[in-house]
Order: C-alpha cells, then sequence, then structure tokens
C-alpha cells in the first residue's frame, strides 16, 4: 500500500489564522538578575499591549521555555478567563507551540492566545551560568546539571556525526559550514540586538575553537536569557487590532521513522523532505517567491541542509550555492540579490531561542518594526525552523 498523500483542498486552515503582534524583553549571554519567569512576563505584556489589547481579551495560552504552568501566567498576568492553555513539550523548537494555537483558534477553542517562550541558560552552557547559585540549584532541581556525554549520539552530539557524514558523502569541506556561520554574523552586525556582532572571518570561522570535530564553536548557536511572546488570533480580529496583521499561510511538520539521532535512514531521509513535500502542497508562497527566507542555524548543518532540501540546489551543493549568491562588500548571501538568509543572525548570532527568534523577526520585517537591519518592502516570508530527528517544521506568512 502507497503511503497517503495529502489532499490540498483538505487543508482549511490557510490564511485562517494570524499573528497580531510579538514582543522580546532582548537576550542576553550575561544577564544574571533576572529569573526566566519574570522575562516571560515582560515579553507578555508588551505583546499584549503592543497588539492594543488588555488581559481580559486573552483566552487562551501557549508556551514553552519555563517550568511554570498556564496557571502561573493566568494569576500574573491578571487574565480572568482561559478556555484553552497548552504546554507542548519543548521538542528542539518553538514551533508546535504556535501551532498548537493555531488548530485551537480554527477549531473554536478559543479566539485570542497568548504564545510564549523563554530561553534561559544553565550551568551546562556557560561558565557564567554555572557561577550562579540559583542556576546551579534549577539544574539541580531539573536534573540538566551536566551536558550529555561525548560518547552518546543523543540530542545536540547526533549533530556532529551527520555533520561529518555530509562533508564525507559530498566531498565538502568545513568552509561550507563556515558561510552559514559569516553569513549569520554579518546580518548580526546590522541587528542591535544580536548578542555577536564581532566581524567574522573564514579565517577566524577555520581557526575557531574545536567543540566536537567537524563543529567547532563558530557551527554552534549561543546559549541566552531572554523571552519572546506573541499574540496569535483569527486573520478576522487582527485585522481589527493595532498593528498590521501577519497572516500564516501555511504550516507544517515532518518526522520519519526511525528518528533516533543514529538510525536516521540517511542525509536524504529525514523530518526536512516532509516538511518541504507538504508545504510544496500547502503554500502559494514557495522559497523563489519569499521576500524573506530562514533557513534555521542551530548548527550550521542545518541552515545548509535546509537550502538545498528546499530545492534551491542539489544535495552537497550549499556551499557552492552560498557562494553563487554571495555578495563580497556585505559578506552575506543575498537571494535573486536581495533576499536576506537570516536577516537577524539567527541562532547563531542573536541567540538559542529555538526558532522564537526566527518567528519574532519574520513578523517585525514584516511589520515594519525591524528597524535598524528593516528590509524594504518585504511582504512574505517562508520559515524552515528545526533539525533532523523529530524537529523539522515550517511557516510561510505574508502580510495581509
Amino acid at each position: 500500500m502507497s503511503a497517503r498523500q495529502p489532499n490540498r483542498n483538505t487543508y482549511r486552515i490557510r490564511d485562517q489564522v494570524a499573528f497580531a503582534s510579538v514582543a522580546t524583553t532582548e537576550f542576553s549571554r550575561t544577564r544574571n538578575d533576572r529569573t526566566q519567569l519574570s522575562m516571560t512576563i515582560d515579553a507578555c505584556v508588551d505583546a499584549i499591549r503592543a497588539a492594543g489589547l488588555t488581559a481580559a481579551d486573552i483566552d487562551g495560552i501557549s508556551g514553552s521555555g519555563t517550568s511554570h504552568e498556564a496557571k502561573v501566567l493566568q494569576s500574573t498576568l491578571g487574565i480572568p478567563r482561559l478556555s484553552w492553555w497548552a504546554q507542548p513539550p519543548l521538542t528542539g523548537t518553538f514551533a508546535t507551540t504556535i501551532f498548537e494555537a493555531m488548530h485551537a483558534i480554527q477549531a473554536g477553542a478559543c479566539e485570542t492566545v497568548l504564545c510564549y517562550h523563554s530561553a534561559y541558560r544553565l550551568p551546562w552552557q556557560s561558565r557564567a551560568a554555572a557561577l550562579d547559585p540559583m542556576r546551579r540549584r534549577v539544574g539541580e532541581l531539573t536534573g540538566m546539571m551536566g551536558a550529555v556525554e561525548p560518547e552518546t549520539m543523543s540530542g545536540s552530539v547526533g549533530y556532529t556525526a551527520w555533520a561529518s557524514r555530509y562533508l564525507y558523502q559530498y566531498g565538502r569541506k568545513r568552509e561550507d559550514f563556515g558561510l552559514i556561520a559569516i553569513n549569520s554574523r554579518s546580518n548580526a552586525m546590522r541587528n542591535e540586538h544580536a548578542v555577536m556582532r564581532d566581524p567574522l572571518s573564514m579565517d577566524d570561522f577555520i581557526k575557531g575553537r574545536m567543540i566536537r570535530d567537524p563543529l567547532s564553536v563558530y557551527d554552534m548557536d549561543v546559549a541566552v536569557d531572554g523571552a519572546d511572546a506573541f499574540i496569535v488570533t483569527t486573520a478576522e480580529r487582527a485585522r481589527d487590532l493595532k498593528l498590521k496583521p501577519v497572516l500564516i499561510h501555511a504550516h507544517a511538520s515532518g518526522m520519519v521513522a526511525p528518528n533516533e539521532e543514529d538510525q536516521l535512514p540517511g542525509l536524504h531521509a529525514h523530518g526536512q523532505q516532509i516538511v518541504i513535500d507538504l508545504m510544496n502542497r500547502r503554500s502559494e508562497i514557495g522559497v523563489n517567491d519569499a521576500d524573506l527566507y530562514y533557513p534555521y542555524d542551530g548548527f550550521t548543518l542545518l541552515a545548509i541542509s535546509w537550502i538545498e532540501n528546499s530545492g534551491l540546489c542539489k544535495p552537497g551543493e550549499g556551499g557552492d550555492f552560498l557562494r553563487a549568491n554571495w555578495n563580497e562588500s556585505e559578506q552575506r548571501a543575498l537571494l535573486r540579490g536581495r533576499v536576506p538568509l537570516n536577516s537577524h543572525g539567527g541562532s547563531l548570532c542573536d541567540g538559542a531561542t529555538q526558532g522564537s527568534g526566527h518567528i519574532r523577526e519574520a513578523i517585525l520585517q514584516l511589520q515594519g518594526r525591524a528597524g535598524s537591519h528593516q528590509v524594504q518592502d518585504a511582504k512574505s516570508a517562508l520559515l524552515h525552523i528545526g533539525g533532523f530527528f523529530f524537529n523539522s517544521h515550517a511557516l510561510a506568512l505574508h502580510t495581509a
């Protein structure tokens, strides 16, 4: 029996749900004077106010990245009534939190959802965090005092092996990964809120401190503290609110079996290919149509893989594609001479927000609120968020 193919006509949520606002605390590598909850509250309050709403207008909560349940946020924010709430597990990326809210709104369980995500450095992620007694206590309580052991393929360590496989299978060099790192850094230098803004050259990249060969410190996203919050509601309601609505045109998630880090069939068969196939069926906004493109760069390998799987080039040719679209004077890639990749600096430089930063940036750009790094006349965005194993997702957004 052949696998069931999605019918285009069954995707009924297209353009029915929208982002009404987004707010952020901004992110930091050194902040030690704030709790995770306080940052989450600040971002949520700002998102509600930015949309021109009050706490009484919120009837749904969907969040990740904090140990506090919806009841704590409801009480702290003064939200009088909720008809729906969720706290989906953070399986590597934040996108599922948005997807849960979309489905609840489309089903009529609620109308206006406050979505949030917070990042909080734990002792195993940075020296500064390890010196903070409060964070050490959080690490002890959550069982996250130490990183995974070097011998395992579990979690992020798995990408080390697949990065090696990529270089071997396609006969490529680390310089291909370096182009992703330099592109993110060059975009971050335009973003006053990014945490990594010093210039980065290819020579710097190659000499960077090796973490797990072949991935160096410049191949991996940087741990940060901070929070993002979003107001998600019906497209109709969003049009009546304070800011320009950003419609969610299409979304997708994908996962293959087996999906364990050391059991994937290969670079040719993981969640990204499923996501691309679904988006090709559901969305009118393709990678060659969007004004903004966000290939997730939690690791440089992931961004290269998204570029290749999106159809921009063949497998193993991501580095060549970047070189063909490279703006030498700006030290970054510009698709079709104008479309930036990860305009905010991505996870590598804006900070490890598990994808909330990519979504935040796309909304700010489409609402014309990106400040010093605003992309002129941006009306659509394509986001490929996540990795290989169990967290491949996508969003296509556009202005109303």
